[in-house]
């Protein structure tokens, strides 16, 4: 299928190119060119921005659940259902997110998430551009159970334990090695070898739920630790005696910084203040959404535990934030709008980044030619017009 996109205003890495047409050949993207360089004869479908901006389809890496389903209901219909909810909020692409809970009902997610994953390897050169088809599940986040008890969080402490590389094995065997990321606590016995582990397999290493010092922090970063869950939450704060895992990974340039934009899990001067420290390569959006995301205020689950919604904020009954109902086209907009930061910056914060940080940025992350086609279409208020998701 040949696709043309005429009048957008294109978000690259580098820019915002106005009044900009773009072509899609064989799920890929062919041409960018000035608007009305490219002869319109001989393309299937045209579809005309009118000069909304065209961006690439946003990458959430850290999803537990969204609109009344979780990855750990353990059944292809959730998966299925989380899928087609992202993709009406401009996510193409996500990792369907594990939480602390029993070996068997971790590995009953686990399998499910991969079955999932093998079908849509099924879906051959198709493209489309309704908005219609589901969001890619691009892997899994093991997000548990190797954490500090004393930054547990929304983490069930029945089944916290010490990182067991024996059961990571297993983990990975019955995902079909579809884990992309890891999170662990690297002050606890058997983390390093953990980590080394992990890094072997080629699968991201993220310090969450983490009371580690800044000596334990920076140990695990040479050993292989690339990434820090939800910055701050969750995690040793920053004294200035003691700067902990947060300022270690502040000042860390090899070091990805997951960030919930909400202004509820981190203020505004917060964010700024990471993305002073980071810089707008090492920033990653994400949403960490449990199941009330796109519901209205109520009592949820999440990870076995009650949870209640009131006013977009997610709570535990002893008042500890339980995931977030964000989603990523709103982080964007609350960056640009609470951050001050411009929106191709934004938005590659919950593109290229989060490509870049799973290892899939040579095809996915950026509008550049040679790239799949996964692209989103929205107006200045960041609301989704038009989604156009290749398999």
């Amino acid at each position: 299928m040949r696709l043309l996109i005429k009048n957008a205003q294109i978000i690259t890495p580098h820019d915002i190119l106005p009044n900009y047409d773009l072509a899609v050949e064989k799920n890929k993207i062919s041409h960018i060119e000035p608007s009305g360089i490219l002869d319109t004869k001989g393309f299937d479908e045209i579809i005309d921005a009118k000069g909304n901006y065209l961006s690439p389809g946003f990458i959430d890496i850290h999803t537990h659940a969204i609109y009344g389903f979780d990855t750990m209901d353990a059944t292809c219909e959730a998966i299925e259902a989380m899928a087609s909810f992202h993709i009406k909020n401009g996510v193409t692409g996500f990792l369907a997110t594990t939480m602390t809970s029993s070996a068997e009902d971790m590995e009953k997610a686990i399998k499910n998430a991969a079955s999932y994953i093998s079908r849509q390897r099924e879906r051959h050169l198709t493209l489309d551009t309704s908005g219609s088809s589901p969001a890619e599940v691009l892997g899994i986040y093991l997000e548990g159970p190797y954490f500090s008890e004393a930054k547990k969080g929304a983490q069930s402490p029945k089944y916290l334990k010490n990182p067991d590389i024996d059961q990571i094995k297993r983990f990975i065997q019955l995902s079909d090695n579809s884990i992309k990321v890891v999170a662990l606590a690297p002050e606890l016995p058997g983390a390093t070898d953990a980590i080394s582990f992990l890094r072997a397999q080629d699968i991201t290493v993220s310090a969450g739920h983490t009371d580690a010092t800044f000596d334990t922090a920076r140990k695990a970063f040479d050993c292989g630790v690339t990434q820090v869950t939800h910055i701050f939450n969750a995690m040793r704060g920053f004294n200035h005696r003691e700067p902990g895992i947060s300022g270690a990974a502040l000042i860390d340039e090899r070091v990805y910084c997951e960030m919930i934009c909400d202004g509820i899990h981190l203020h505004p001067g917060a964010m700024k203040l990471v993305v002073k420290a980071k810089g707008k390569d090492k920033v990653i959006l994400i949403s960490d959404s449990m199941m009330a995301a796109g519901l209205s205020d109520g009592e949820y689950t999440l990870g076995g535990q009650k949870v209640f919604v009131k006013g977009s904020e997610a709570r535990l009954s002893d008042g500890t934030l339980a995931g977030s109902t964000l989603t990523l086209n709103r982080a964007i907009y609350n960056m640009v709008h609470m951050v001050g930061v411009s929106l191709p910056d934004a938005v590659q914060m919950a593109t290229l980044n989060p490509a870049r940080a799973i290892g899939i940025d040579n095809k996915k992350g950026s509008i550049e030619i040679g790239k799949e086609a996964d692209l989103v279409i929205f107006d200045d208020q960041l609301n989704i017009l038009n989604v156009i998701k290749s398999y």
